[in-house]
């Protein structure tokens, strides 16, 4: 059985591993204070270019978004996402039992565009009964999105404008940030994302680590206590020299560029196979996601060897469904696939 169900199937990248392995008997400090975690730190400054940037070490994807968004907002504020954002969809309700609600924005094959939020930010202080409601606190976006897109540097900038603006900060969820740097069509670098967003993390579960995503406070304005903010949401790790290898271990040697790069350029093997068998993708992905809709008997004829997902229910005729590469997936992986296909 081959498998592109999701990028965080398999345990750690074997470099990863190895490290792990190699410092496992070594008796550091914990909950980061441990010389792994102060370089991976530093290493991580290094690659964003921000030289001060607080730096933070949680486990999850959506423990991250709890956490940062629960400490930037208010009392009184809700965080602006795309109707199709993770927050909004696959996160169980993780921010609202915060006490946050997430305020959705129309989308475009995931992605949020600038004169959209600068509606409605306008709109709801245009109100007179605006102290009533929830207020926009702060702009929520995936790099790349739900649907596998990557903003470009233009809507970026844009973006970064209309909440600067509105003296409301962009928080950019980076689950899967290696697979939009390694996209062919990427124009924007991790230095140029650290210029324009305010608070953002470079994933590592979905990008080759056990577990772990790093968090990059470019603004210092925001999360004055992280650690303790960390802490209070159940979220800080006491074996913290786990994450501080991991990372190391990344960014020491371009590993991180190197895997998502290796995604990338399975998907779009995946991506043409199936252009070659007649199957147009549904959505423009140039990551390591990929949609296309098939017709039922060969998604069935699929699965008998190969594993992937619905995205969404399944149709009368025909389905949607998502392909995801990540650094276990082979060539002969997409070997396989290919003939499967028929081709």
């Amino acid at each position: 059985m081959i498998r592109f169900d999701s990028d965080y199937m398999a345990g750690a990248h074997p470099e990863v591993l190895e490290a792990l392995v190699r410092t496992n008997m070594e008796l550091t400090a914990g909950y980061g204070n441990d010389p792994y975690t102060t370089e991976a730190k530093e290493l991580i400054r290094k690659a964003t270019g921000c030289a001060d940037a607080e730096v933070m070490f949680l486990v999850g994807g959506t423990q991250t978004n709890a956490t940062v968004i629960d400490g930037i907002l208010s009392r009184h504020e809700g965080v602006l996402a795309a109707e199709s954002g993770h927050i909004a969809v696959h996160e169980s309700g993780a921010i609202e039992a915060s006490g946050h609600k997430v305020l959705t924005l129309p989308h475009y094959d995931g992605k949020v565009k600038a004169e959209d939020v600068e509606q409605f930010i306008e709109e709801f202080y245009a109100d007179e009964t605006y102290q009533h409601m929830v207020a926009p606190g702060m702009l929520y976006i995936s790099q790349p999105t739900e649907y596998g897109t990557v903003y470009s540097l233009e809507e970026l900038k844009q973006l970064s404008e209309v909440c600067h603006n509105h003296d409301i900060p962009l928080y950019v969820d980076g689950a899967r940030l290696g697979y939009a740097l390694g996209a062919e069509s990427a124009d924007f670098t991790l230095k140029e994302l650290s210029q324009l967003a305010d608070v953002y993390y470079i994933g590592g579960t979905k990008v080759g680590t056990l577990f772990g995503e790093a968090v990059v406070v470019t603004n210092r304005k925001l999360l004055k206590n992280l650690f303790s903010l960390v802490k209070q949401h159940g979220a800080l790790l006491a074996k913290g020299r786990l994450l501080g290898v991991q990372f190391t271990t990344l960014f020491r040697n371009g590993l991180y560029e190197r895997i998502g790069a290796h995604g990338v350029r399975l998907a779009m093997r995946i991506r043409k196979a199936f252009e070659r068998a007649g199957y147009e993708p549904i959505i423009d992905s140039r990551t390591n996601q990929q949609f296309f809709r098939l017709p039922n008997s060969v998604i069935d004829n699929l699965r008998q060897e190969a594993s992937f997902d619905y995205w969404g229910p399944r149709g009368e005729v025909d389905s949607v469904v998502r392909f995801v590469t990540s650094w276990y997936t082979t060539d002969e992986d997409i070997d396989k696939l290919e003939a499967l296909l028929g081709l």
